[in-house]
């Protein structure tokens, strides 16, 4: 697949979602992006401002198989990798898939579950299979998990382990609409469920050939230098008590591969990397003792780094 044909199948999905979503285009494209680069995304924000909608509406464009699972403190492993059960025309047991076998997953308010069932999507997330009952099963391609939470409300949550924020590639916030937007809004839901009207504008195959080719976009060595020294400042800085993992240096290649894509171009520039920091990076540091009372204390980190580092100025498409 060309490049311009996984920007072309971008702008279809993209159309399609905002047909449903109004007025969160960067979060549409972080989701774009997101699929391309097989990675999974959490998205954070206060009840009702379209996290499960924008998730729904990106399943209905895809001719892929989507499941949903509601989080409750009472859910099981089980009841997402799937059980073992006594098939009585056969007189054997069988094994009957768990919603974890499908190719778009939405792990609603995933924060209220144990973290002994948030750790069975541990594997899931990061291996592309699941293991259950000693038996190894490989999940098709391509597998993408939406999860959401709220950040507010405490009560009957248990918050998600570092191990786990570190296998999403995205933490996007929503953000509450503007007043033009809200006013959109009223008038398109007033009489209808546009959702409802959503067909799928894209197929599993064009995605899997989007996620084979997008690694050819070019990163030189001043941009890789860049991103790594980036994220080495997170190491070593005194507001980081933990720093970003050589998985999320790869997470944030993979990111401003993809951005570079949807703007157009065939290599990454600095401001790929500048615009995917923030979201693939914040989540992965833990702030030092004296900062974690203060909110956004991993954001604004991220944000004194890049205004800190100096920025390359070669020509990166040679």
């Amino acid at each position: 697949m060309e490049l311009a044909a996984i920007r072309d199948l971008a702008d279809r999905i993209r159309v399609n979602v905002g047909r449903v979503i109004i007025g969160k285009e960067e979060v549409v494209d972080k989701l774009m992006i997101a699929l391309i680069t097989s990675g999974h995304v959490l998205l954070e924000d206060v009840p009702g401002t379209g996290k499960t909608l924008l998730a729904k509406a990106m399943a209905r464009s895809l001719d892929c198989q989507f499941k949903r699972i509601q989080f409750t403190p009472d859910l099981l492993p089980t009841d997402l990798s799937g059980i073992q059960f006594y098939n009585q025309k056969t007189s054997d047991f069988e094994f009957r898939p768990g919603p974890l076998f499908a190719h778009l997953l939405l792990a609603d308010e995933i924060n209220r579950a144990t973290p002994r069932t948030q750790s069975s999507l541990l594997e899931c997330m990061e291996e592309r299979q699941v293991s259950a009952d000693g038996v190894t099963r490989a999940l098709e391609q391509p597998f993408l998990v939406i999860a959401t939470q709220n950040p507010v409300e405490h009560q009957g949550t248990f918050p998600l382990p570092e191990a786990q924020l570190d296998r999403f590639l995205f933490k996007v916030r929503m953000g509450y609409p503007s007043s033009e937007e809200g006013l959109d809004i009223l008038k398109r839901f007033r009489a209808e469920q546009p959702l409802e009207q959503i067909e799928p504008v894209a197929s599993r195959e064009e995605l899997i050939r989007a996620q084979a080719t997008y690694t050819v976009v070019h990163a030189g060595d001043d941009v890789l230098r860049y991103l790594l020294e980036l994220v080495e400042r997170t190491r070593s800085h005194a507001d980081a008590a933990v720093g970003v993992s050589p998985r999320g240096s790869q997470a944030l290649l993979r990111a401003a591969q993809a951005h570079a894509i949807l703007r157009g171009r065939d290599y990454v520039s600095p401001d790929d990397i500048k615009a995917m920091a923030q979201p693939v990076l914040a989540h992965r540091i833990v702030p030092a003792a004296s900062q974690r009372s203060r909110p956004g204390a991993a954001e604004r980190l991220v944000a004194t780094l890049l205004a800190e580092i100096p920025v390359p100025t070669e020509e990166y498409a040679q």
